[in-house]
């Protein structure tokens, strides 16, 4: 099962990335690979947020809708995702905040199996070039937003 982690530091607050990410159903106009993001329930539980939502991504032959189960922990600035249904056996990704001065340290790790093995594989093989696609997409898109000069 593929696993990678990456760490950025972007010029922006802690607060404004997490709400970029949590804001799922945005993702279509900056992630590559995602068509098409819906927020079923949002439930703030005080101290964490509960959120369900559907991701449509798709390549080439290859397009499918997977459902997830995000916790934003509030007290401990990371969010946690793992897959509900979908074309995914396995997925786990957790994001970190840092506030750093002016800037915030992000660390994204994710690992995850497709079930379907030939699939798997080739995205085993792409997996390093994917995650740091999608990582540059999240920067450029914090620093669209909150760094207008």
């Amino acid at each position: 099962m593929p696993s990678a982690s990456i760490t950025k530091k972007i010029s922006c607050s802690k607060k404004n990335l997490i709400g970029m990410v949590l804001d799922i159903e945005k993702y279509p106009e900056f992630v590559p690979w995602c068509l098409g993001g819906k927020i079923h329930t949002t439930i703030d539980k005080g101290n964490t947020v509960e959120i369900t939502a559907d991701l449509t991504i798709g390549k080439s032959f290859f397009k499918e809708i997977y459902k997830s189960f995000v916790i934003y922990d509030k007290s401990a600035d990371s969010i946690h995702v793992t897959n509900i249904e979908g074309p995914l056996k396995h997925l786990e990704n957790k994001w970190t905040f840092r506030q750093t001065g002016d800037s915030s340290e992000v660390n994204f790790h994710v690992n995850f199996e497709l079930k379907n093995k030939i699939l798997n594989v080739l995205m085993i093989k792409t997996f390093d070039l994917g995650l740091k696609k999608i990582a540059d997409a999240f920067e450029k898109r914090a620093n669209e937003l909150f760094n207008k000069t």
